[in-house]
């Protein structure tokens, strides 16, 4: 088995975010990768009016999952879980997803459609440069209470300025109908309730809950990586 790590928005460096859950599978002998999304500006391009967006993340994500035929589980993460619908489906490798406080689109759905119309009050939106962010200010009061300060510390260097494109473009597939799926519903999320995660996991096949913050695998990553090895 492998994994592929896919990070939600607003984020770059993904091996940083997913690195601590990863290095605990490793040592259990699973290897995985965190592809980089371009529409984070990851591929060498700014994000913004006119740059990448959700197709080429899905390019980008579906190109890691074609890079081997080993048995491989997809870890999607908030807007990660966009991404995945579209870009495992009729992969033959791909065996779980697992959406961790995440979506789960039908085709033709967007990001927005998950939402209530407005930008939500930790993200900062500039309509002329056609770009969106996480306010560094509430970073870790919303997504990384649950940390510990090392963590804390650190995530401020790995934020990025996002294409807003990628919240209204709909997904063309929808991978979680025929591949198995499992929802971990983060119960301390400030970021996506889990009154909204709970609605969300009812497309799923499995539903899992941990008492953790938006974002588990940094906090609890023995946790997760147990979630994985159990599938």
């Amino acid at each position: 088995m492998r994994v592929v790590f896919v990070h939600g928005a607003c984020v770059r460096d993904g091996s940083w975010w997913w690195h601590r859950t990863a290095e605990l599978l490793q040592e259990r002998g699973v290897l995985s990768v965190a592809p980089a999304l371009p529409s984070c500006g990851e591929a060498g391009l700014p994000g913004g009016a006119g740059g990448p967006g959700l197709s080429e993340d899905v390019a980008a994500v579906r190109q890691a999952l074609l890079d081997s035929d080993e048995p491989t589980v997809v870890v999607a993460h908030s807007y990660g879980g966009i991404i995945t619908a579209e870009a495992a489906a009729g992969v033959g490798s791909v065996r779980h997803l697992v959406m961790v406080s995440s979506y789960l689109p039908e085709v033709g759905q967007s990001l927005s459609e998950f939402g209530d119309g407005s930008p939500a009050p930790f993200l900062d939106v500039d309509p002329d440069a056609g770009t969106f962010e996480v306010r560094p200010e509430l970073l870790v009061d919303t997504f990384l209470q649950d940390c510990d300060p090392e963590v804390q510390a650190q995530a401020a260097d790995h934020l990025a300025r996002q294409s807003v494109q990628v919240t209204g473009q709909p997904v063309g597939a929808a991978a979680w109908q025929q591949v198995p799926s499992t929802y971990l519903i983060c119960t301390q999320d400030r970021g996506t309730p889990p009154r909204l995660q709970r609605e969300f996991a009812r497309r799923a096949g499995s539903v899992v809950e941990l008492d953790a913050g938006h974002h588990p695998f940094l906090s609890q990553p023995a946790a997760v990586r147990d979630l994985l090895l159990s599938l």
